[in-house]
């Protein structure tokens, strides 16, 4: 764990920022179990988020997901950490130590894997509480460069089908379903849910963001 300024405070309350009712009613029952957390306040979008803490809410802490409509990665938790004076801990169902070490580079107080039992989010809030970055067991803090990015991002292009692959390749020709579902002799509802499992295993949240990532990789450009 990483040493940070001692948070002096008891955690009362906390904003969850996630587009998943079931998860934040999971979440919730969470923390006032571990952490006696008596106020919670929900979220389901980012720009939501930003106008409760405009509006004044103050939260001890908050829990972000970044993947979720509205969050542009990193983005989001240097936007909230600008905006409260409280430490945000980002809960994620990707757990790829080069994700996480960006995370924390932005400022993120912690990071705690989505699946995580409940004895988790306990000790994440016992380390803020303790003055320390809360990270998962066995991650790896790497330093931040642009060759770690690549690498993440190489990670997450290498789970996609040669299928979705090739659909992808063709988006950053710039061809849309119809034209897409005709050069592969396909239905372009087939095309359409390529493109969602594409969206969700590259852990983006649009057509942009994909082809964004995937020009930056040299086995797309190359093609």
């Amino acid at each position: 764990m990483l040493a940070h300024a001692p948070i002096h405070c008891v955690f009362k309350s906390v904003l969850i920022v996630d587009d998943h009712p079931l998860f934040c009613d999971a979440l919730s029952m969470t923390l006032q179990s571990v952490a006696n957390i008596g106020e919670i306040h929900t979220a389901d979008r980012l720009d939501r988020a930003i106008e409760m803490l405009e509006g004044g809410l103050e939260p001890d802490a908050i829990m972000l997901d970044l993947n979720m409509p509205g969050v542009q990665g990193l983005e989001a938790v240097r936007k909230l950490i600008g905006l409260a004076k409280a430490p945000v801990i980002v809960v994620s169902s990707m757990t790829e130590d080069c994700l996480i070490s960006q995370v924390i580079h932005s400022g993120a107080a912690g990071y705690v894997p989505k699946h995580s039992q409940r004895d988790v989010f306990r000790n994440a809030f016992k380390a803020l509480q303790n003055g320390e970055t809360f990270l998962p067991e066995g991650c790896v803090l790497l330093e931040p460069d642009e060759d770690s990015v690549r690498n993440f991002e190489a990670q997450r292009l290498a789970t996609l089908t040669k299928q979705q692959t090739r659909i992808l390749e063709l988006i950053c020709q710039g061809k849309l379903n119809k034209q897409i579902a005709f050069d592969l002799s396909i239905a372009e509802t087939t095309v359409k849910a390529h493109v969602s499992a594409i969206i969700r295993k590259l852990g983006v949240q649009s057509r942009t963001q994909a082809v964004l990532m995937a020009k930056r990789a040299p086995e797309i450009n190359r093609l």
